[in-house]
């Protein structure tokens, strides 16, 4: 029962999020799911925890090449 519980939130969770809000979570689920089952079989724990992070390395990555276009197109001027 627990199971289909946690099934069903993750599919609820991952059917309520954007395209863009994907990037970096698919990776960082699979390293973080391997990586939690490895570690004492909590690998959906894992896989949360790697999307999470993921997304968050994503998004700075993002950030810094914004950064760098903006700085790049004002020295243009």
């Amino acid at each position: 029962m627990k199971t289909i519980i946690v099934v069903s939130v993750a599919a609820l969770a991952l059917a309520s999020t954007q395209a863009a809000e994907a990037k970096g979570c698919i990776k960082g689920a699979i390293v973080g799911g391997v990586a939690g089952h490895y570690a004492g079989h909590h690998g959906m724990l894992g896989a949360a925890a790697g999307c999470l992070v993921g997304r968050h390395h994503a998004k700075q990555q993002e950030r810094q090449q914004q950064q760098q276009s903006q700085q790049s197109s004002q020295g243009r001027i």
